[in-house]
């Protein structure tokens, strides 16, 4: 199954703009849960150093990657955020949650540079689900401008991982690097990021 579904992303990456299929792919696999996170972009990855895009067009790519993710994470965000009610008070009993619950939750998460750099942090994260973090975000009505500027920034560098892995990929193993290596060395940039912009805006509002 997952061989059928590598070979007809690998067939529509090389018959398209990788551009639009970076774009597109990113939107339906932030949609259609089953499709597995790093294939789109992995293979995107492969496909762009194939080309010879440069670096700068990586970048260009994961702007693109994290754009479509982002339109395709709202809907679940914005569902939740409306059917909270009536999840709480039709199925909250068998949930163990409460519309008052909610509330008193809701209130630590609003108002704060906290709500943005757990988002951010969430979003970065590879393999993290992605349609959990948005009904959360939801479900608890984190301010939508801030929901999407996070969620954009944070897919931002999730995809730039994946876009990577499948750029460097062949050249690292020529070189004798481990995949252990290069996820762990970007995954402490992701990190290093995440905290400057936590301290950034730690400054703000000192």
């Amino acid at each position: 199954m997952f061989n059928e579904l590598l070979s007809k992303v690998e067939i529509w990456a090389g018959s398209v703009p990788l551009d639009l299929f970076v774009f597109l792919g990113s939107l339906i696999e932030e949609v259609i849960a089953q499709i597995p996170s790093p294939l789109v972009l992995i293979t995107a990855g492969v496909f762009a150093e194939k080309q010879h895009f440069s670096l700068v067009h990586l970048l260009f790519l994961a702007v693109l990657a994290s754009l479509g993710k982002t339109i395709g994470s709202w809907p679940f965000y914005f569902l939740a955020d409306k059917m909270e009610h009536f999840i709480t008070t039709r199925f909250g009993k068998f949930l163990g949650i409460s519309h008052k619950g909610v509330e008193g939750i809701r209130k630590h998460f609003n108002g704060t540079y906290k709500d943005e750099l757990v988002i951010v942090a969430a979003r970065a994260i590879p393999f993290m689900p992605s349609v959990h973090v948005s009904i959360v975000a939801g479900f608890f009505k984190i301010k939508q401008w801030k929901y999407l500027r996070a969620t954009f920034i944070g897919y931002f560098f999730r995809s730039l991982l994946f876009l990577y892995l499948g750029y460097q990929g062949l050249a690292t193993y020529d070189q004798g690097i481990g995949v252990t290596e290069t996820v762990a060395g970007l995954l402490f940039v992701i990190l290093l990021v995440v905290f400057i912009i936590w301290r950034l805006h730690l400054r703000k509002r000192i």
